[in-house]
């Protein structure tokens, strides 16, 4: 039976929905191969994190409250989530696969001998797991042969856990915290009054075919304000230089799966499709009918964005008036 540990990552007193996430496959797992999950809460004043996610089913959460944890220092991480989970008899450790995660829990793994999955997108079985590679061109099994499992979680590919009855009680766990080699700097967040990127319903995205950064805010930036959502990009436009690289989506950025979004502008190389194929429902604007975007688009316009943004635009701002 599965003794599932969930990562409830954090900032500002906020879990992250990606946790979410990761609740839903270790509710996979534990459907397929009985047991529970519990989560394990890392920081500094967490308490209110650990509230907010006792009403998902978790058997117990495990609070790591210490100043010493205040920053996502990866070998300290490590080392207190492996005490946590070696102190849990838990079979497995799952987190969404967010930088943080991608930081720490290969550590964990090495720390513990464990067999680690990277990115899975589907729950096979207790160690069993499926993960793309070649941007998605193919589809791996991956079988653990260890006693126990550290995967992240590809948040895109699964429905967000909804909450359950009940609460789920907090045991305040004593661990050793020793300063590591790594040491906090500086965070120097993004400061926008846009919703993040991963987090947002709505994405507008663009490429190339904005030619610069002022049509890029311009347009883009006008049209995402009004439909309260968030602005990505592709990679041309960041090498370009248009935005900053937190924006990007795709295989080498961020992965994203809004309710709804727009691809302005840009072909749909297999690398972006990569991170945003799973959106519930894909608009897109380009005049090459060729263009791979097409090919998983809702709804598809082959024009010229520049006829075509401006006057969307006026009637959404028309329709908001009614």
């Amino acid at each position: 039976m599965a003794n599932i540990l969930v990562y409830t990552e954090q900032r500002g007193g906020e879990f992250k929905s990606g946790t979410l996430s990761a609740v839903a496959a270790a509710k996979q797992l534990v459907e397929k191969d009985g047991g529970s999950f519990s989560f394990v809460v890392v920081g500094q004043d967490v308490g209110a994190v650990a509230d907010k996610v006792k009403n998902y089913g978790a058997e117990k959460i495990y609070l790591l409250d210490s100043p010493t944890l205040e920053h996502p220092v990866p070998d300290l991480y490590a080392e207190v989530v492996a005490q946590t989970v070696k102190a849990a008899g838990a079979t497995h450790l799952l987190g969404d696969a967010s930088t943080i995660a991608k930081d720490f829990f290969p550590r964990v793994a090495a720390k513990l001998g464990a067999g680690m999955v990277s990115e899975a997108v589907e729950v096979n079985g207790a160690k069993s797991f499926k993960r793309l590679m070649w941007a998605g061109n193919v589809v791996a099994s991956v079988e653990v042969e260890t006693d126990l499992v550290v995967a992240t979680i590809r948040g895109a590919e699964f429905d967000k856990a909804a909450p359950a009855d009940g609460e789920t009680p907090v045991e305040n766990m004593t661990v050793d915290v020793q300063p590591g080699k790594c040491k906090f700097v500086a965070f120097e967040p993004a400061v926008s009054d846009r919703p993040q990127l991963s987090e947002a319903s709505v994405v507008v995205a663009g490429g190339r075919g904005l030619k610069s950064a002022e049509n890029f805010e311009g347009l883009l930036g006008t049209l995402c304000d009004l439909l309260g959502g968030a602005l990505g990009a592709t990679r041309a436009v960041v090498d370009s230089g248009f935005v900053d690289n937190d924006l990007q989506i795709g295989q080498t950025g961020k992965i994203v799966a809004p309710d709804l979004y727009f691809g302005i502008g840009l072909s749909g190389a297999i690398q972006h499709l990569a991170g945003m194929k799973n959106s519930k429902v894909i608009v897109a604007i380009n005049k090459d009918e060729e263009a791979p975007i097409f090919s998983i688009a809702d709804y598809g316009l082959v024009d010229d964005l520049f006829k075509t943004v401006e006057p969307l635009i006026a009637a959404i701002r028309e329709h908001k008036t009614q």
